[in-house]
């Protein structure tokens, strides 16, 4: 059975591959209610877990802690990152994977799926455009380690292309190209990529994203205006409880996605937060006046990536243009995020009519082998190591992988970058680096991920040391006399693999770059430190 898994922040949808057709999982709750989609919820009592619609039929119940949104943490995240719940630290790999292992039961047994126990579940896996390689390689080996058989790893955007392409020639016969731009506003992340359409093949040409923005940060302004209307003290507000703050972000959740454009006012029950909480009526102009900035920002955002192109909506001065502007996203449910678009860049904005499942199912279709469809990905990120220049009086970045360079295809070799040197120094210490962006002088600017140090022996008296870390970096004139060899391979995952070469002394040390021992191990739920961190309910 092939799948596509959307693994988002607030839900996760799943579609599957049926001969020719992508329909959604369904799957059925505790109480035998079907939904179209799980919570990635978490719910931690002492040494029990339980997660999905269980954790969140135990959010009301005394001693649990229910930890939401996770997916916000993942850039941050490494192998050995722990979380504190109820003053325990719990390996928040041992999380996932108790999450994505409950998913795949899950599937087996309470879904809509008539699948054997035995039988392998293939699957794509959606992640941020602008999730780096640490990320991706977390995604996949949480999936991994559920017993799941992963066939890659796509960018959620990109994969929503695939299903813009898809219907787009069941809708129609023409097959020529457009140039389509995905706007996909999530429960957490905001992503737009810049895809060349041309009948099955896509091409991504360029992608943007902000990583902590989504749906998420619309019910908490949701939330603060309820609890101003209501006039709840701050004591108040300070004290509420991990259960409480989920109960009230759960019905500004409901409230926010039952709105249409005609809804004035939204009502909300303060009373499933705390019995004695009276009801709060918001205005829905003043609601959409607290999340206009937020929008605002991925409207700017998808203007930049535009403009770094030389494209325009319109074509009316003969410009370059999108043909497109697709609408995905949960989030971008709300009303004002269509008013406001539309504003910007008038009827090229489509939307969606499966904004919240597009993902899942272009994810679905590329796993399908029958589908016949190619996409052509990129990096989202710059991707280099910190060098010494003049004679170690500077600081030198080098990208071993360019933003923007095109990953290879599924079945394609890794793309490979290769630097041959001889060194100066005893140990080699590599200090890596991921950007959004590159300053003046080409050193990292913007959204940047330090990555952990890795040393290799270049004195070949050393070769057998195990940890380098306690050596100190000297200058060793016969360190001239060995000839080393970097080769950095990228996969169509966009993972990529170091392998340092003596090449004189005839040995190597190969290392997966990522994020593996951070100073501090501990992360949080996710960026408000009020409203997320988990605490015992």
């Amino acid at each position: 059975m092939r799948l596509g898994i959307d693994f988002g922040t607030t839900r996760i949808v799943v579609a599957f591959v049926d001969r020719g057709n992508y329909p959604l999982v369904v799957f059925e709750n505790p109480e035998g209610v079907a939904h179209d989609w799980i919570p990635p919820l978490i719910a931690v009592q002492g040494a029990r877990r339980v997660f999905g619609w269980e954790a969140w039929a135990v959010q009301e119940e005394p001693g649990w802690t229910l930890i939401r949104s996770l997916k916000r943490v993942l850039g941050a995240a490494n192998l050995e990152s722990e979380i504190e719940i109820a003053g325990h630290l719990i390996p928040l790999r041992d999380l996932l994977v108790g999450l994505t292992s409950s998913l795949r039961r899950s599937l087996l047994k309470h879904s809509n799926l008539s699948i054997d126990e035995s039988e392998p579940l293939e699957v794509m896996l959606g992640v941020p455009a602008n999730a780096g390689s640490n990320q991706r390689f977390l995604t996949a080996e949480i999936f991994r380690s559920a017993g799941f058989r992963v066939l890659g790893l796509l960018n959620e955007p990109s994969a929503a292309s695939i299903e813009f392409g898809h219907r787009r020639r069941q809708e129609s016969s023409a097959r020529q190209p457009v140039k389509v731009l995905v706007y996909d506003l999530g429960g957490g992340t905001f992503d737009a990529s810049l895809v060349d359409l041309e009948d099955r093949d896509h091409v991504v040409v360029a992608s943007e994203g902000i990583e902590s923005l989504g749906g998420d940060d619309f019910d908490e302004s949701l939330a603060e205006l309820a609890l101003d209307v209501a006039s709840v003290p701050p004591a108040d507000r300070d004290s509420l409880s991990q259960a409480e703050l989920f109960r009230l972000h759960e019905e500004c959740r409901e409230k926010k996605e039952a709105l249409h454009p005609n809804t004035r006012v939204v009502n909300l029950d303060l009373g499933k937060v705390r019995p004695d909480w009276r009801p709060a009526t918001v205005s829905v102009a003043d609601f959409y006046q607290r999340c206009r900035p937020a929008v605002q920002e991925t409207i700017h955002a998808v203007e930049d990536l535009l403009d770094s192109h030389g494209l325009g909506i319109s074509s009316s001065n003969g410009e370059a243009r999108v043909d497109t502007l697709y609408v995905t996203g949960g989030a971008s449910e709300l009303p004002l995020v269509s008013r406001m678009l539309r504003e910007v860049f008038g009827r090229a904005v489509r939307r969606s009519a499966y904004t919240r499942s597009a993902t899942a199912i272009g994810l679905a279709i590329q796993a399908d082998s029958e589908a016949g469809y190619r996409l052509r990905d990129r990096f989202t990120r710059y991707f280099g190591v910190w060098r010494e220049g003049e004679s170690g009086r500077t600081a030198v970045f080098d990208p071993l992988f360019a933003k923007g360079t095109v990953l290879p295809g599924r079945k394609q070799p890794p793309l490979v970058e290769v630097r041959h040197y001889s060194p100066v120094h005893n140990v080699g210490h590599f200090q890596y680096v991921e950007c959004s962006h590159l300053s003046g002088d080409a050193h990292p600017a913007g959204n940047i991920s330090s990555w952990d140090e890795i040393r290799f022996p270049f004195d070949p008296a050393l070769r057998d040391v195990p940890d380098l870390s306690e050596l100190p970096v000297t200058h060793l004139p016969e360190a001239v006399d060995q000839e080393i060899e970097e080769s950095y391979s990228c996969d169509s995952n966009g993972s990529v693999v170091a392998r340092i070469t003596n090449l004189s002394g005839g040995y190597h040390r190969e290392y997966r770059l990522g994020r593996w021992k951070p100073l501090d191990r501990r992360v949080t739920p996710a960026r408000k430190a009020k409203a997320r961190h988990a605490s015992q309910g």
